[in-house]
């Protein structure tokens, strides 16, 4: 049986080749931190996520810093029990890139993202954009539900596969609590009473 290009796409991904990828994160770190470029590096992955090579399709390339998911060990004494250190990952790294992405364009859509390097400083990802405003989107049965209200900002409402894993809601069952929206528990309902009143 003959395997098609993306599976060879996909098999190279695998294992890259380390001086290649290491000469491509030397010029990531020199450019700035979001960059558009022309052609997804991961076209497999790409296209696995949405991608289509149509007007209305961006992909951005986003360098983002590692470190501080973990809580730093206290200098003064504790008991033993308070001396460890946790980590604290409310926020995966892509999610976070996502919503780097979505402030930056405001005008696009984040439809997906996928990882295309890493060092010890600094995590790369390609997220694709869409412009739910182009003719070529709103005409496309497969990707015209962006262009609905209801899909806006969707980043930074926790929307996308990213965001979703983060959030703990990818394999949802009867068994397993799933977790409320994102807003859940954030809404200020102080009680009434002149004793609660807010000074502004």
């Amino acid at each position: 049986m003959v395997n098609g290009m993306y599976h060879q796409i996909r098999e190279a991904w695998k294992k890259p080749d380390s001086a290649i990828l290491r000469k491509r994160m030397v010029e990531w770190r020199k450019s700035e931190a979001q960059v558009k470029v022309e052609k997804p590096l991961r076209l497999d992955k790409a296209r696995a996520l949405g991608y289509k090579a149509k007007k209305g399709f961006v992909i951005i390339r986003i360098r983002l810093k590692r470190g501080g998911h973990r809580k730093e060990r206290p200098i003064k004494g504790r008991r033993g029990k308070r001396m460890h250190t946790r980590k604290n990952l409310m926020m995966s790294y892509q999610w976070i890139a996502e919503q780097r992405v979505q402030k930056r364009y405001p005008n696009l859509e984040i439809l997906n993202s996928y990882l295309i390097g890493k060092d010890g400083i600094y995590a790369f990802y390609e997220v694709i954009c869409v412009d739910p405003q182009r003719p070529e989107i709103k005409n496309d049965k497969t990707i015209n539900w962006i262009s609905n209200p209801k899909n806006k900002k969707r980043a930074f409402r926790g929307l996308t596969s990213s965001a979703k894993k983060s959030r703990g809601l990818r394999n949802k069952s009867p068994t397993t609590k799933s977790r409320p929206s994102k807003k859940a528990g954030k809404k200020l309902n102080p009680p009434s009473g002149k004793r609660y009143i807010l000074h502004r």
